[in-house]
């Protein structure tokens, strides 16, 4: 049962039947080569992508374009996890030399956040085909909009190759980001769980004024492409696709990772809670230094999170083998589930378990904020702690969320 709800199962629970959709989804890059690549036809481009940057039938976007009759690929750009996708996270990764093609490599998650107007040079384009998974402190998105900044600064047109939010684009939870609190972890404006394609995402950068640090008129003149996809829908998740996933992250090597990420992906960055790296179940398996199994799945429990339940799950760590017990966090009505409300629990149980209050005394608030976004809650769960009133917060975010949702439908593309 566990085996099935971490791929199909998993949203099958959180949806009722899933059936895969009728209509053949076709991705960016299907629909560049299908016209013949004629958005960037006669151009040298640079090409910024990872693992997941294939077509519909997995072939590699690096491929495809180097095999276009009428294209220049004279440069490729990689993100945080590197061009191959074998990189830890927070690791800075050096430039190399792509072996397969021997183009430059030019990392953009080392020395570098941002291309240089010399990693640009002899560019007419820059294609970026990332998967996104839709949660805003996953880092590709805040790549695209860095190399955005630089290719309008250095007046090279940008081509996005749209891609599925695994998420949909119904779903929209959790709390907007604080301006303050802007960063590589959060670099735009949005709740946390933002219901936006990468596309989306980049046409909110280029048309709100506050989503780029360049001036109006760099940004205004910037050329920006969007390759929309063809049949994809703002009520699919990721199966209704038909397209099969391909590992984001070391740490997101399926879908069920891919929504425990939104769920538990705040919860464990401060005091005793772990959410289960380095096990088979990432982001999905809880555990808690000072409790049990049973005692954390029963403290859950008491918190009557809508669309979730919560089951013992004796498994084994990855590296060592050795037997770990936790709570496997299961989506049992995706319509009710706000995603990331398991998190603010956590956070309020961890103050609780714990002599101090873990918040009060956390040596880098300024990561936790960058992640989470809310001065508010911040001082809310420092200090009240176990008394934190997180139902309002909560309350509050999904009334907030509704009003983004509202006022950011412009920049829909389906």
């Amino acid at each position: 049962m566990i085996q099935m709800s971490r791929l199909l199962l998993l949203f099958v629970l959180a949806t009722g039947a899933i059936s895969v959709s009728a209509e053949r989804i076709y991705l960016g890059i299907d629909v560049l080569e299908q016209s013949g690549f004629r958005a960037i036809a006669g151009k040298r481009v640079g090409l910024l992508t990872h693992p997941a940057g294939v077509n519909r039938n997995g072939v590699s976007t690096i491929e495809i374009l180097r095999r276009a009759p009428n294209i220049q690929l004279v440069a490729l750009f990689g993100p945080e996890h590197g061009i191959y996708g074998n990189e830890q996270a927070n690791q800075p990764i050096d430039n190399q030399i792509d072996p397969g093609t021997q183009l430059p490599v030019y990392s953009l998650y080392g020395k570098y956040r941002k291309p240089t107007a010399s990693m640009l040079r002899g560019l007419n384009a820059l294609v970026i085909d990332l998967q996104d998974i839709g949660v805003r402190s996953y880092t590709y998105v805040s790549c695209m909009r860095y190399a955005m900044e630089a290719c309008f600064e250095n007046d090279i047109e940008v081509v996005i190759l749209d891609r599925p939010n695994p998420l949909g684009g119904r779903k929209v939870d959790g709390p907007l980001l604080e301006h303050q609190w802007r960063s590589y972890v959060g670099a735009f404006n949005v709740p946390y769980v933002h219901g936006l394609t990468i596309g989306e995402l980049a046409r909110m950068a280029k048309y709100t004024s506050t989503c780029m640090e360049v001036p109006g008129e760099v940004r205004r003149r910037g050329q920006l492409t969007v390759i929309k996809m063809r049949n994809w829908q703002r009520d699919m998740l990721w199966p209704e696709t038909g397209l099969q996933w391909i590992p984001t992250s070391p740490y997101i090597p399926d879908l069920a990772a891919v929504l425990g990420y939104a769920m538990t992906g705040l919860g464990a960055q401060i005091g005793g809670f772990s959410h289960g790296i380095g096990t088979p179940y990432p982001f999905r398996l809880l555990r808690h230094e000072r409790k049990s199994a049973i005692e954390l799945q029963h403290a859950l429990q008491q918190q009557h999170i809508p669309g979730l339940s919560f089951c013992i799950l004796r498994t084994q760590t990855i590296a060592s083998g050795a037997d770990v017990e936790g709570v496997y966090i299961k989506v049992e009505d995706w319509a009710k589930l706000r995603p990331t409300e398991i998190s603010f629990y956590m956070m309020q149980l961890t103050a609780a378990w714990t002599s101090a209050n873990p918040f009060a005394t956390a040596s880098n608030p300024a990561l936790f904020n960058k992640h989470v976004g809310s001065s508010a809650w911040w001082h809310e769960i420092s200090q009240r702690g176990a008394r934190a009133r997180t139902d309002d917060f909560i309350h509050a975010w999904a009334i907030q969320a509704q009003t983004f949702q509202n006022h950011h439908r412009q920049f829909y593309l389906y």
